[in-house]
């Protein structure tokens, strides 16, 4: 009993008084927007530049794939001493053998690829088509245009005959951009 007296005698513990609680003002939330937007703005002008250029792979993709089909369908024509069209063509032995012999160092198309013409790669130089064709004509690609360079390039890979070989390049431009591809074309007379 004495304890629970002596208990009752002492002062309370010390008791923290709380005060009102308040929330946050209203300049405190405009700084807090205002940090907040100038944030989302370098992140949105950050991102903003690889958003635009999001499309070149595609592009890029594209004019590679342009090259290449028209490159392929370059490479599969044939290239013997005389024009296909030549009566000599299969028996041929020298371009002296043929009454219209290929490969004369003019490379100017003498034919029409859309009417399906172009039955050698002699046909192809110098040839440039605005927005990009399937070979039907179909198909249009607007922006791209290809352009074929045909030269002869027998002793640049070691032969003796610079005639033997062509080095057949082919340019897709869209823009300001281009893209490349060169391949290379020999001759495997009479056959094609």
């Amino acid at each position: 009993m004495l304890v629970w007296l002596l208990l009752l005698k002492q002062k309370p513990a010390m008791s923290i008084k709380v005060g009102a609680q308040r929330g946050i003002t209203l300049i405190e939330q405009i700084v807090f927007i205002l940090i907040i937007s100038v944030g989302v703005v370098a992140l949105v002008s950050t991102l903003n530049p690889m958003i635009l250029a999001s499309a070149d792979p595609m592009r890029t993709k594209q004019m590679v794939a342009i090259a290449e089909g028209l490159l392929n369908e370059i490479m599969h024509q044939p290239f013997t001493w005389c024009d296909p069209d030549d009566p000599s063509a299969s028996i041929a032995q020298s371009y002296g053998d043929c009454t219209w012999p290929q490969n004369t160092g003019t490379f100017t198309p003498g034919e029409n690829r859309l009417a399906g013409t172009f039955d050698n790669v002699d046909d192809y130089g110098g040839y440039i088509m605005a927005n990009v064709t399937d070979v039907l004509g179909g198909n249009a690609m607007n922006g791209y245009t290809a352009s074929v360079a045909i030269a002869r390039a027998g002793n640049a890979l070691g032969l003796a005959d610079n005639t033997a070989a062509l080095s057949v390049t082919v340019t897709v431009t869209f823009g300001a951009e281009n893209f490349f591809l060169t391949g290379y074309r020999f001759r495997y007379a009479p056959r094609y």
